[in-house]
């Protein structure tokens, strides 16, 4: 009698999609590869309050393995995805090659600049722990600066924090922002008047948080403006250079700027070799396979996908954990 074969699922990605996903099958009759370039999985809607002081780094990341631990059949590997062979269903790392039976790519996105990469060390992004705690420095650094020459009599330099872009993190950043300005920072840097900070909140759109309904957005901009955070909507960035902002000829002067525009997605989007838009998301079936590949799914921040309503799908934990579920249904079918 010929022994069953256990199928392999690959995983790419230790993100909210890829762990809903091995938790979910971890129970059935498979055999599971989760592959992350890092060992530890990180809780990102709290990232702003990393780099904002407000937790330390271990309170919202944990090992990967820690997660998954007492599931026999997940094997967690650290390495780096290089390439797909989706003829031959293999995943390429370094100087390896990983069969698969079904594949889930869940890479995530990263920091977009739109074309001026050179934008990035001086406006960094928020997406790692490691962009967390340099935007933490950033701002810790500016403050001590500022107090030094306060307190030296030196002539006092523009205390202004610019977040550029009015999505969630935008917001999150900007309101966490003004209130340890305003009531933290102030009880530790007694020299530094605290009405000399100003928090601007720059959106290039109509208004922030465009992808939620308009009373939502609304009720952003009052609470942020009771917190002191000053909204800008229509306000373009056509360029940063060492402390300043410029929107067409305005100069907006800045001890730190903090990129919070947009995201493009994982560049393994692109190595699928199926259609992607514009900011290199695989555009799925609804069951959030790729055309002409059922065994091989995209889910999280790497795919596109509509709702019922013809509305493009937030790239958020909660839908990310969603696809993964309804991938391992489906796997399991």
């Amino acid at each position: 009698m010929e022994a069953k074969i256990t199928p392999h699922v690959v995983i790419i990605g230790g993100g909210f999609g890829g762990l809903m996903a091995a938790r979910k099958l971890a129970r059935s009759p498979v055999r599971i590869t989760l592959i992350d370039r890092k060992n530890h999985h990180t809780f990102q809607p709290l990232l702003y309050q990393v780099a904002t002081a407000g937790l330390s780094p271990g309170e919202i990341a944990a090992p990967i393995r820690w997660i998954l631990r007492g599931r026999p059949n997940i094997q967690v590997l650290l390495a780096e995805v290089q390439d797909f062979d989706l003829s031959r269903r293999v995943v390429k790392i370094s100087n390896e090659e990983i069969p698969y039976d079904y594949l889930i790519v869940a890479a995530g996105a990263t920091h977009a600049y739109f074309g001026h990469d050179e934008w990035e060390p001086l406006a960094p992004g928020l997406k790692t722990i490691e962009d967390a705690l340099e935007l933490r420095r950033r701002i810790l650094l500016a403050y001590e600066l500022a107090e030094r020459r306060s307190a030296s009599g030196e002539d006092e330099l523009p205390l202004n924090f610019v977040v550029v872009g009015g999505g969630p993190t935008g917001v999150e950043l900007a309101g966490t922002l003004a209130e340890i300005a305003h009531r933290v920072l102030a009880n530790e840097f007694r020299s530094i008047d605290p009405k000399r900070t100003r928090i601007l909140l720059l959106e290039g759109g109509p208004r922030i948080l465009p992808a939620y309904p308009e009373d939502l957005s609304q009720s952003a901009v009052d609470q942020l403006q009771r917190l002191g955070v000053e909204v800008q909507t229509s306000s373009l960035v056509t360029g940063i250079e060492p402390g300043a902002v410029r929107m067409g000829e305005a100069r907006m002067p800045a001890a730190v700027i903090l990129w919070a525009a947009g995201v493009a997605a994982s560049p393994l989007g692109k190595k699928l070799g199926v259609p992607v838009d514009r900011a290199g998301r695989v555009l799925v079936n609804p069951d959030l396979s790729i055309a002409g590949h059922p065994e091989v799914f995209v889910i999280g921040d790497l795919a596109t996908l509509k709702d019922d309503h013809g509305k493009l799908l937030p790239g958020v934990a909660p839908v990310a954990m969603q696809e993964g579920t309804a991938t391992a249904k489906n796997i399991q079918r």
